[in-house]
């Protein structure tokens, strides 16, 4: 998790935007490490995971927007499906008494993270 959680920290304070294949190598990592672990995350990687598919998520629903054509599709479903975890991750927080506003808050402090 903190391997990804540090990609994702670079990416986002990166200039220019990443090519896709870098992008959709990157969000099959993600999704691969979701699909096996996901259900044995602590809050910290609940945390850390909600970070990471929220920012993918809205990355390839605006990447999606700007292509045409197959590109357009795939960044499409990446955003669908990291959706789905976000909500995951948001309603488990939820069950460990977390309300929105501060879920936001905690959300909005990670991007102020020094990851080494």
């Amino acid at each position: 998790m903190n391997e990804l959680y540090k990609q994702i920290h670079v990416y986002l304070n990166m200039e220019e935007e990443i090519p896709f294949d870098e992008f959709e190598k990157y969000y099959k990592k993600v999704i691969a490490y979701f699909n096996d672990q996901a259900d044995k995350f602590e809050e910290d990687d609940l945390w850390k995971a909600l970070f990471i598919s929220e920012n993918v998520m809205s990355n390839a629903e605006g990447r999606s927007k700007e292509e045409k054509g197959t590109k357009a599709k795939k960044y499409g479903k990446m955003s669908a499906r990291l959706t789905l975890w976000a909500q995951n991750f948001a309603s488990r927080l939820g069950e460990m008494g977390y309300n929105k506003d501060q879920m936001n808050e905690r959300f909005e402090k990670m991007f102020e993270d020094e990851v080494n």
